[in-house]
């Protein structure tokens, strides 16, 4: 391997750490080392190294027993990097005519490769989008992520119509599912039945059939509240 490609192989790395620590965040003030290995199919010693490098860049804050959480310097980085991939995530949908399960490994690969002007180009060919084809919200160039008020599918009361907005799951195979299924963003539904256990959810889709989810898909799926069913 040449200089110039481990340079590069070493700043994806980089850029993959930093977003992984951001999405792990969002749910503990710090970030387990054992998480992290998890998240990105590494050893925890691997973790380990690489975040006491990144100390000495001022991106994260490690603590040894206790984690790591970024900077303020390793959240921009991390909500640029977001920007990249959900951006061309909705350019391979909208315009390629990817189907939503297979966009991720695509658009993690050209992340980060292509320039912050063909990103930006991407952007405004969109018309500037807010949510990527998953729904999950683009932040703008200076970092801010537009906020909606969503909760999952297996908490939403029978009988309540609601709308699809977002679909946080990473399994193309459930991914897939949820599209053969009818459940888009943007669907209305309505949960018919629900195990109060966290069981199976039954729901009707628009006007289709009913539908039985399991806890763990509808858990993924975000809606807000509509009027009516559509």
């Amino acid at each position: 391997m040449n200089m110039r490609n481990l340079v590069e192989r070493q700043s994806q790395s980089v850029e993959d750490f930093l977003k992984t620590v951001y999405n792990l965040q969002r749910e503990t003030d710090r970030v387990s080392t054992n998480a992290l290995a998890e998240a990105l199919d590494i050893s925890a010693p691997a973790v380990t190294d690489m975040a006491q490098r990144l100390v000495e860049e001022g991106t994260v804050d490690y603590l040894k027993y206790r984690g790591v959480r970024l900077t303020d310097l390793g959240e921009q980085v991390a909500l640029k990097m977001l920007r990249r991939h959900r951006l061309i995530e909705a350019y391979l949908v909208q315009d390629l005519g990817y189907e939503l399960h297979e966009v991720h490994d695509e658009a993690e690969a050209l992340e980060h490769t292509v320039s912050d002007r063909f990103v930006e180009a991407i952007s405004r060919k969109l018309g500037d989008p807010l949510y990527d084809p998953h729904g999950d919200p683009i932040p703008d160039l200076d970092g801010i992520m537009p906020e909606r008020d969503l909760q999952p599918l297996s908490e939403l009361p029978p009988g309540k119509p609601a709308r699809i907005r977002r679909l946080t799951m990473d399994d193309p195979a459930m991914l897939q599912n949820t599209q053969e299924r009818g459940l888009l963003l943007g669907m209305t539904l309505e949960v018919v039945e629900r195990d109060p256990f966290d069981g199976h959810v039954a729901v009707r889709v628009g006007a289709a059939d009913l539908q039985i989810i399991g806890y763990g898909m509808a858990s993924r799926i975000l809606v807000d509240f509509v009027d009516r069913l559509c």
